[in-house]
């Protein structure tokens, strides 16, 4: 099938990745632009190289008045901030002299209503609802390896063209589940809802379990030891973080009071996981008995999960406004988010960017970690005592072993431990 891909999300790029690999031929389309895949994909290097790999082949960059008029299917993906984009797309689409129906997939993360919304647009053509359920850092295989792809279609037609659009990825008709659009839509939120409420729970554990000298760790390995539960999103820290994440807490929260339900519980996920970012900066205000004024905390770690560059609604931002309110001096590294925490802060006396990892830690009162890289993982103690001004560690994802954190000769704090 020919397919023309419009957007620059993470799933655009996995898309086009993946179709063109198995042999469609995909066209990544820009109405004003050519797509950057370069600066779009640099959070996920199998992404880029697979993207680039696929370029000479069955992948092409084009602009809007190059794409060829006998497309056979066209993949939207757009974060709410581009939803005018997308819809000024659809009305250039519609312009065009193509011959409709034509198979529409709406992958955008608007919320409820936002298929039927552009479908009022280009009403002649078949709609269905893809769910971007694209996990950062691990975008290839959350998508391909999916046990079972949610499709908002209820047309046997249509269901028949997104099979076969599909089928070198998902070949068996078990793989799919189709549901009405907002049935769909409804149940990708609600699986966010779901995540959100897990990574919450097991954080508002790890507080309690702290005041009474109990180890989270252990309690999270006894849940997840039953088979009913499991131990996915079970991992007490620092809060989560992620654009789309986030945005469908809220979308979801907003839908259930809109229609006059009263959901305490959602407004509670939402609010544990906001005062989780700052849960660090409180372990560091108590340890130093508030006396913050003048010292320099080194932080690992600025995105919001390991293997991507994004920063949006990582605790980062949280922890970096409370240490400046006390006056204190941040020396900042992460391997793959300093640019992007650069753009919105800049350049200034209380934060230093470091490229190199012990470089943080020069004079530094305090280490707090935020993020799991796996660099982070084994550090060098020796060199971290001699470079450190206080040898404390603040854990913000429980990756050390407290007891050999302590044999080191270092003050240490966790979540929940």
């Amino acid at each position: 099938m020919k397919v023309a891909v419009f957007g620059q999300t993470l799933f655009s790029g996995v898309f086009a990745a993946l179709l063109a690999e198995c042999g469609h031929q995909v066209f990544w389309c820009m109405l004003l632009k050519k797509p950057d895949s370069e600066q779009v994909y640099m959070q996920d290097e199998a992404v880029k190289n697979l993207l680039n790999k696929q370029q000479s082949s069955f992948l092409t960059y084009c602009n809007f008045h190059d794409l060829p008029l006998d497309i056979d299917a066209y993949f939207f993906s757009f974060n709410p901030a581009e939803e005018e984009q997308c819809i000024e797309i659809l009305k250039a689409i519609k312009q065009r002299p193509i011959i409709h129906p034509k198979l529409m997939i709406n992958a955008s993360t608007l919320g409820l209503h936002g298929t039927e919304k552009f479908a009022k647009i280009l009403h002649e053509d078949e709609w269905v609802y893809l769910p971007d359920m694209i996990q950062e850092g691990n975008a290839l295989q959350s998508f391909a390896q999916a046990k079972q792809l949610i499709v908002g279609s209820m047309s046997d037609t249509v269901q028949i063209k997104v099979k076969e659009l599909l089928r070198p990825l998902f070949p068996r008709q078990q793989q799919y589940l189709f549901m009405p659009i907002l049935d769909a839509e409804f149940t990708k939120l609600s699986i966010s809802g779901m995540l959100a409420t897990r990574i919450s729970y097991i954080n508002d554990l790890a507080i309690v379990a702290e005041k009474l000298g109990i180890d989270i760790d252990s309690v999270r390995q006894g849940i997840a030891a039953d088979s009913r539960i499991g131990g996915s999103y079970l991992y007490p820290g620092a809060g989560f973080g992620g654009e789309n994440f986030s945005h469908d807490i809220q979308t979801l929260t907003h839908t259930v009071s809109g229609v006059g339900a009263n959901s305490q519980l959602l407004a509670q996920v939402w609010e544990i996981n906001e005062q989780q970012k700052e849960i660090l900066f409180r372990k560091l205000w108590n340890y130093f008995h508030g006396d913050l004024k003048g010292k320099t905390v080194a932080i690992w770690g600025a995105a919001f999960k390991a293997k991507t560059s994004s920063i949006r609604q990582s605790p980062i931002h949280a922890m970096l406004k409370a240490l400046w309110a006390q006056g204190v001096k941040v020396q900042l590294h992460d391997p793959q988010a300093l640019a992007e925490i650069k753009k919105i802060y800049g350049e200034r006396p209380d934060l230093m960017y470091c490229t190199a990892q012990y470089e943080a830690v020069q004079g530094a009162h305090a280490l707090c970690l935020l993020t799991a890289w796996k660099q982070y993982w084994s550090p060098n103690y020796a060199e971290l005592l001699k470079s450190m001004q206080h040898p404390l560690i603040l854990d913000g994802r429980n990756i050390y072993d407290p007891a050999y954190v302590k044999t080191q000769g270092f003050a240490y704090m966790g979540v929940g431990r």
